[in-house]
C-alpha cells in the first residue's frame, strides 16, 4: 500500500526557515517522482517542487524558485522540501504526492499524504 506522511511544518515567523519531510512507503523511489504542492486558504492547490527518482531531475515552480529546495534520500524513502526566508504569503498546507513523473498538476497525482501546516507570522 502506498503511503505518503508529511511533516515538518509549525509556525514561523518572517525570515525564518523550515524542512518539510515526506515519507514515502509502499513503492520504489527510483520509478516516480514526488512533488511538493501547497494550498492556502480559498486559493488552488498548487505544486511548488518536483523529484524524479526515475530521471533524477528537480523541477520548480517560478514562484519557488531561489527559497525552496527539494531533496531525496532514497535509502530511507525521504523527500525534503526546505523553505528559506519564509514570508506571510507562504502560509499553506503543505503537500506531497505520488506519480510517474513530475506533473503541476493535482489531477495528475495518484497518491497524496494528509499535509503539514506551515504558518508564517509576520
Amino acid at each position: 500500500e502506498v503511503q505518503l506522511v508529511e511533516s515538518g511544518g509549525g509556525l514561523v515567523q518572517t525570515g525564518g526557515s523550515l524542512k518539510l519531510s515526506c515519507a514515502a512507503s509502499g513503492f520504489s523511489f527510483d520509478y516516480y517522482a514526488i512533488t511538493w504542492f501547497r494550498q492556502a486558504p480559498g486559493k488552488e492547490r498548487e505544486g511548488v517542487a518536483c523529484i524524479s527518482g526515475r530521471y533524477g531531475s528537480e523541477i520548480y515552480a517560478d514562484s519557488a524558485k531561489g527559497r525552496f529546495t527539494i531533496s531525496s534520500d532514497n535509502t530511507n524513502q525521504t523527500v525534503y522540501l526546505q523553505v528559506d526566508n519564509l514570508v506571510p504569503e507562504d502560509t499553506a498546507t503543505y503537500y506531497c504526492a505520488l506519480n510517474g513523473l513530475c506533473s503541476p498538476k493535482p489531477s495528475d497525482q495518484a497518491s497524496w499524504g494528509p499535509g503539514t501546516q506551515v504558518t508564517v507570522s509576520s
